[in-house]
């Protein structure tokens, strides 16, 4: 059964009551109308009963005046008569309008006619006494006509007197009966009325007390909203369709930075937003007040002029009255978050800006950050790579040196180390990379940040320099091992040539001129190495090509696999270049060493040399050129590969055959030579290079050849010494030996000594008697250099004759400014020396 509720019924108490209300209206009404009718009966019937005595009376004295006028003929009678009359028909006139429905019509109108006949005799009466005198109305007066008619009258008034007073009973009876239902009805309702008002009473103390605790409640619940809401750290506020605030919070008045709600409660909200975002604000409020949500971000000026940024959420709030929406807006201070993006916006707008791959990963490798650097290292887009393994986008697979980084950043927060990536190519690239751990609010792992800077081109240069210098060693090296070398074959072939003095059958001097013939090779094999490995000084020069080509033809059959066939074709009359020979003998040099890995199982290295002219074409510089072709019938390479071959550090050798810098390097050789570089290559039939470099003239000799200054020994007669003292420096004693034999043969007599400082004391002890002084330049103790200053102290005019087989042209300008007149390479034929000595004793 449905339990009714105090409001409903109170509704339903209140219908009862308008009921009853409306029903004691009506009766009310009813019986008042009742009494209102039956009293006007009443007095109605009083007035006319009253009206009819008074007209009895009237009627009455008008016959009484009427006759006393009759018997004195008194005026003042006649005037009381007419009076009466007068007085009687006013009063007829007032029965008559006194007269309503339910009375006897009929009897008023006889009434009338009676009173009017009785009248008529009365004035006629007079009217016969005025003319005829009084004993002719005695007649009339006395007539029985007369005493009938007013003995009709009063019974037509005395009977109508009686009905009067029969219906004012009977009115009066209702009345009473009426006035008995009217009470006894007032009674009722009054009863019901108090059961009402009781009940009423009851029902609107228990609403009353409910609304009191109604109201007690809602007092303590608003309280307590008012004090959650104060206690929010968030600004709460309600604002109205016209913009004027209607409630806010502690926090709110905290964030605009003043004491009481008063101050802002019906104020615009809006004067406290920054200008520049009062139009977004707006526009906002308008679409919450269409019942829309919406967020913002905006700026706010406090009262006391502080800055700070905010961030609304606003939704519509339906106004039960009007069933509009309200703004009600739930707002937070987000200035730290604000500052913190736009330091962290700088911060990643710096880690754009670096030239290292920074990025962030989780400890499942999964990708967090990625900045520009990486993006610029790796080739990958930010958004290819957020979230995917960062070991199946930068390696081939995990490695051991991998897992090894990771758990050591695992367990020591930190790591640091090279490693081997990929970039999104396939390209693999060097970097040296700092992991650092990032740990959560726990102390937990969280994420691990990578610094990575690219050293592919680092390492390779430490390569190239690590190379550089083991072939600087390996310079120095071949330097000493020839200077040995040298030494070992220079007491050989001053051997040979006393065998050939003392053996003169055919056979000895044929067997002594091929021992004297590879002696000489090895010599010039090693004056070669020396050549290569320290390089030739000077600046351009005139160039022979085919003095280049022939030394690079020279050593590619004596140190090439006898697999590999060497053809040189050269062109009559072949033009000269302008060049650096040191550097143009490596261009070469690279070239046929890669013609040479071109061909593993042998084939054949065709080397031309030609003059062409350039007329007209549209990708070569017009003009006459020295054009080099290096051809090979090798494996060839590819059009991808062709691409890539003049790049630095590129190389398809394996590992430790090659630097990627041959190709390279010889490209820039020939480009600052003013030349360029076609290559022609066909997959398994071969490859050529021609390199293409400006003519400087014609094989007429139109230029000279510019060569590098050196004192040169003229041919001359090789004559029998007369016994000049000779002082014969060297450390070697072989060499010491076979050159005093070799003089003495000669007739010169020979002092020898082993280094500098013995040189120095013998000179000095002998100086008088020593005519030359033949000194090597590489000894211990005292060098050449030094002991050539000791003697040049000793004797500025001192003939010094240097022997080595490691003087470059720097050197021999050193030491002929020390004022050196011969020089000697290492080995020499005693024919060499002879020549030698016998030049530096002509008088200059």
């Amino acid at each position: 059964m449905m339990k009714w509720s105090v409001i409903q019924k109170l509704r339903a108490l209140f219908i009862l009551v308008l009921a009853v209300l409306f029903t004691n209206a009506v009766v009310s009404y009813s019986t008042t109308m009742s009494l209102i009718h039956n009293q006007q009966w009443a007095i109605s019937s009083q007035e006319v009963i009253t009206q009819f005595a008074t007209l009895n009376s009237s009627f009455q004295n008008a016959e009484i005046t009427q006759r006393k006028y009759l018997l004195t003929d008194n005026p003042d009678d006649l005037a009381i008569y007419l009076q009466a009359r007068q007085k009687i028909a006013k009063n007829l006139e007032i029965v008559q309008q006194l007269n309503h429905p339910g009375r006897n019509q009929q009897l008023i109108t006889l009434l009338t006619e009676k009173i009017t006949q009785k009248l008529n005799i009365l004035q006629r009466e007079i009217s016969v006494a005025q003319n005829q005198g009084g004993n002719a109305v005695k007649n009339l007066v006395l007539s029985d006509e007369k005493q009938n008619l007013n003995l009709e009258i009063q019974q037509l008034i005395d009977k109508h007197i009686a009905a009067e007073k029969n219906q004012l009973q009977q009115h009066s009876q209702k009345l009473q009966a009426t006035t008995n239902k009217s009470i006894t009805i007032f009674l009722l309702a009054t009863f019901i009325d108090l059961i009402i008002v009781a009940l009423l009473y009851d029902l609107l103390w228990r609403y009353v007390n409910k609304l009191q605790h109604t109201e007690l409640d809602l007092r303590q619940s608003k309280n307590r909203l008012r004090a959650i809401i104060d206690a929010e750290p968030e600004c709460i506020k309600l604002i109205a369709r016209d913009g004027r605030l209607l409630e806010i919070n502690a926090c709110g008045l905290a964030m605009l930075e003043v004491e009481t709600a008063e101050s802002l409660i019906g104020k615009a909200i809006d004067s406290a937003i920054a200008p520049e975002y009062r139009e977004a604000f707006a526009d906002l409020h308008k679409r919450v007040c269409q019942g829309e949500k919406g967020t913002l971000e905006y700026e706010i000026v406090g009262f006391k002029g502080t800055r700070r940024w905010l961030e609304t959420h606003a939704v519509p709030l339906r106004n039960e009255t009007d069933g509009t929406f309200l703004h009600l807006a739930v707002t937070r201070d987000i200035t730290q978050r604000q500052q913190a993006q736009q330091k962290i916006s700088e911060q990643a707008a710096l880690l754009d800006v670096a030239t290292d791959a920074i990025l962030v990963r989780n400890i499942h490798n999964q990708i967090l950050f990625w900045n520009q650097g990486a993006e610029r290292l790796y080739g990958w887009k930010q958004e290819e790579v957020l979230g995917k393994n960062v070991v199946d986008i930068l390696y081939r697979n995990t490695s051991p040196q991998l897992q090894d980084a990771f758990f050591q950043v695992i367990q020591k927060g930190e790591w640091r180390g090279e490693l081997q990536q990929l970039t999104k190519n396939g390209a693999e690239v060097i970097v040296e990379s700092r992991w650092t751990l990032m740990r959560d609010e726990k102390n937990q792992p969280k994420s691990i940040l990578s610094v990575s800077t690219e050293i592919t081109e680092k390492k390779q240069l430490e390569a190239q320099l690590l190379r550089s210098q083991r072939l600087e060693s390996i310079g120095t090296l071949a330097g000493g091992i020839a200077h040995d070398l040298n030494n070992v074959l220079a007491p050989v072939l001053m051997s040979v040539e006393l065998l050939q003095m003392k053996l003169h059958d055919q056979q000895s001097q044929r067997v002594l001129q091929t021992l004297e013939n590879n002696v000489k090779r090895g010599a010039n094999l090693l004056k070669q190495v020396l050549s290569f490995a320290r390089g030739i000084e000077g600046k351009r020069t005139i160039v022979p090509m085919k003095h280049i080509i022939a030394e690079i033809e020279q050593i590619v059959n004596q140190t090439f696999p006898k697999s590999i066939t060497c053809n040189v074709e050269i062109s009559e009359h072949l033009w000269y270049v302008s060049g650096n020979i040191t550097q143009l003998h490596q261009v070469f040099m690279n070239l046929v060493v890669n013609a040479r890995d071109a061909m593993p199982k042998g084939g054949i290295l065709k080397i031309l040399l030609e003059n062409v002219v350039i007329t007209d074409n549209s990708h070569l510089q017009p003009g006459s050129y020295v054009v080099i072709s290096v051809m090979d019938t090798g494996v060839g390479i590819s059009p991808e590969i062709r691409e890539r071959i003049f790049e630095p550090f590129f190389t398809t050798k394996d590992l430790g055959k090659g630097t990627g810098l041959g190709l390279s390097t010889a490209l820039g050789i020939i480009k600052n030579h003013g030349g360029f570089v076609h290559v022609d290559s066909e997959i398994g039939k071969g490859t050529t290079f021609k390199v293409y470099l400006p003519a400087v003239g014609d094989a007429y000799g139109n230029l000279k050849e510019e060569r590098t200054p050196q004192v040169q020994t003229k041919e001359l007669d090789t004559t029998a010494g007369n016994g000049e003292l000779i002082l014969l420096v060297d450390d070697e004693a072989g060499i010491r030996e076979i050159t005093k034999s070799s003089l003495e043969t000669y007739n010169y007599r020979v002092l020898t000594a082993s280094d500098g400082e013995e040189a120095v004391a013998i000179y000095a002890q002998y100086q008088q008697q020593i005519n030359i002084v033949l000194l090597d330049m590489m000894m211990p103790a005292m060098d050449g250099a030094i002991a050539i200053r000791q003697l040049k102290a000793i004797n500025p005019h001192i003939k010094i004759i240097v022997m080595s087989g490691l003087l470059s042209n720097h050197n021999k300008r050193e030491i002929a400014n020390m004022g050196v007149r011969a020089f000697l390479s290492k080995p020499c034929t005693v024919n060499e020396l002879l020549q030698a000595i016998t030049a530096i004793n002509i008088p200059h």
